[in-house]
């Protein structure tokens, strides 16, 4: 293993050295693509975010099958895929070596139930999945080599909404806090907010109270970001289209707060939201909508955290499952799952509008990384 790093270090390496050369005067952002497989796709791919918004596709990173949401490690040198199988009930989870353009196979453990369809880590290795038909959370931790754990705890949701897409638990995303070990886990089926605490020495998710939130009914919460500030959370709801805010509370953990409508006045088609993220400085909430197919840009209001709905940019596509905002906040990138094409888009970091700039092909795209 430590030879395979060493040898993997020498080609990270070289191809940075490549890369530089190529574009001396042009630096760029690497992210990966998680895909759906079912069509054209064979799995993780990797591009280019140019420094003047052009997208390059650089090549596939890694065969998988259906890795439809990724995470890093928190030292950036393992990428972690869930694969959104329905393999004996259980789906599957993959650990890779990134090596520059390319990573490299680890390990790969099961996830506790179904269609897991989010994934994320935290400092000390372990690692939350949310498996959407199985209704539950299972938790595992990855090493310093980058081998995960067998199957540690799974969390299992009960309970059901209103809608037809509620006759169950459905467990969309699973997330921990900034500031703690304590684990918020997000049931579109139940529409609630699960609250649990990881425990370390049993290493299991122990429910808190209280250990629910409820959302408005037919919501539907999918995703969430956390306010830099700590004190409030933005949930995005699929079903109904809103971002709704939660408010910390020391003393009873979070209370509900308003909702915001994701789509213009006069829209009445149908519609789905699916992501959801915040700008580094927590002045601007971005929720995508399919459907609508755009970006719904928000600003927030620094004194009580609600938000003003200030436009809508086009995703110049179908189906934005997923994007993210660049590490350098100066781009969003969308990727548009039924019309096969990634999209890169100027963020203006005083207004928050957001102008097109480039699009390029990519296979079912559903989840972007960098």
């Amino acid at each position: 293993m430590y030879a395979y790093i060493a040898l993997a270090g020498l080609w990270i390496l070289a191809g940075c050295q490549s890369k530089k050369m190529e574009h001396p005067n042009d630096p760029f952002q690497h992210f990966y693509v998680g895909t759906y497989t079912d069509s054209d796709s064979q799995g993780i791919y990797a591009y280019a975010l140019h420094n003047d918004g052009r997208l390059e596709h650089i090549g596939l990173a890694a065969r998988s099958e259906n890795p439809s949401f990724l995470t890093k490690s928190t030292d950036g040198r393992f990428l972690l895929a869930v694969n959104e199988i329905n393999e004996d009930n259980s789906g599957t989870i993959e650990s890779f070596f990134i090596a520059g353009d390319s990573l490299h196979f680890i390990s790969k453990s099961t996830t506790g139930g179904a269609h897991p369809c989010f994934v994320t880590v935290n400092n000390s290795g372990y690692v939350l999945v949310a498996n959407y038909t199985g209704g539950n959370v299972g938790l595992l931790r990855v090493d310093a080599q980058g081998q995960l754990s067998p199957m540690l705890d799974v969390q299992q949701h009960t309970g059901s909404g209103t809608t037809d897409r509620q006759e169950g638990p459905h467990a969309h995303s699973a997330w921990f806090e900034p500031s703690g070990e304590r684990v918020i886990s997000v049931d579109l089926g139940t529409n609630q907010l699960w609250f649990s605490q990881l425990d370390t020495t049993g290493k299991k998710l122990v429910p808190v109270d209280p250990q629910h939130v409820s959302m408005a009914p037919g919501a539907g919460p999918r995703h969430l970001v956390f306010h830099p500030n700590g004190r409030w959370i933005y949930v995005v709801n699929e079903l109904n289209g809103t971002v709704a805010l939660i408010v910390k509370n020391e003393k009873t953990g979070y209370d509900p707060g308003p909702a915001f409508s994701t789509l213009p006045a006069d829209f009445d088609g149908p519609n789905t939201c699916a992501d959801i993220h915040i700008s580094s400085d927590g002045r601007f909430v971005y929720a995508s909508n399919r459907g609508h197919d755009s970006i719904a840009i928000f600003e927030v209001n620094d004194e009580d955290g609600h938000l003003r709905l200030l436009a809508h940019q086009s995703t110049m596509g179908s189906g934005p499952r997923n994007f993210a905002i660049s590490p350098d906040q100066r781009y969003v990138v969308v990727a548009n799952q039924y019309t096969d094409n990634l999209v890169s888009l100027r963020r203006d970091q005083n207004s928050g509008l957001l102008t097109f700039i480039d699009e390029i092909e990519a296979p079912t795209p559903v989840c972007i990384l960098f």
